[in-house]
């Protein structure tokens, strides 16, 4: 891998972004998708402690829902450190995620119509809960980036005219493409080259050393958050393993 390496959005938001990553091997590119995955910390419910539970589902369902509830996580919160965060709904109504209260008003559900639990006349739900920060490699509520994937950048070259052999069958390609210089993702044609280059005839090669990231958030970071913090889990990595190797 070159020591310097050029990152390019394709397109992004708060949520979601596609960017491409230029002089990186596949080993690293790999790493940074793991690191994603992985070793980026986030809060997620932990402990809950239930005052009333006269619903239908039992304690443990609902705390294990309340866990999957991603949550805003703050970049000042440390390994250990909590926020409590308390519900109290009573029926005929549904308790969704935006009826949580947090301790802390930085830390705010991500979504506030998750549903919980739909409770009937008569029933209550009450309980307090506490979040902890954690890695997505112990546990999948962690996991900050839901969806993570990387393919190689692909260069199109047109390389003659088919003419009467010309193939009717679509050529599907997925992902994006450079074609002199440009990115250009595949369903801006449908992902059918037959569309993008009517009559032509085509080939297609890995542009070395490129790929383009697809990366979703499920809203606990941003996904500059998210890209930034994989990275720099990378660095430190590599340099606790550069001090162990000089011992």
């Amino acid at each position: 891998m070159s020591e310097e390496f050029e990152v390019e959005f394709i397109d992004r938001d708060e949520r979601s972004a596609r960017f491409l990553v230029r002089g990186v091997s596949p080993a690293f590119a790999n790493g940074i998708r793991r690191a994603m995955v992985a070793d980026v910390p986030t809060l997620s419910i932990d402990t809950v402690r239930v005052i009333e539970n006269s619903s239908v589902m039992f304690d443990e369902q609902i705390a294990l829902r309340l866990g999957l509830i991603p949550l805003s996580t703050p970049d000042d919160y440390e390994p250990g450190d909590t926020v409590t965060l308390a519900i109290d709904v009573e029926g005929p109504d549904t308790a969704y995620s935006g009826d949580l209260v947090s301790s802390d008003d930085k830390v705010q559900p991500a979504e506030e119509n998750v549903p919980i639990i739909e409770l009937k006349e008569g029933q209550r739900l009450e309980l307090e809960a506490d979040a902890e920060l954690g890695l997505g490699r112990d546990h999948a509520k962690h996991q900050g980036g839901v969806a993570v994937g990387y393919r190689h950048l692909q260069r199109v070259n047109v390389v003659g005219e088919k003419g009467e052999f010309e193939d009717e069958e679509p050529e599907i390609i997925r992902g994006v493409i450079e074609e002199d210089g440009e990115l250009i993702p595949t369903e801006e044609f449908d992902n059918d080259l037959s569309q993008r280059y009517p009559g032509k005839e085509v080939e297609i090669e890995d542009v070395p050393n490129a790929f383009v990231f697809d990366v979703e958030s499920d809203g606990s970071l941003s996904v500059e958050d998210l890209v930034l913090q994989a990275v720099e889990s990378i660095e430190v990595r590599a340099e606790e393993l550069e001090e162990a190797v000089q011992l």
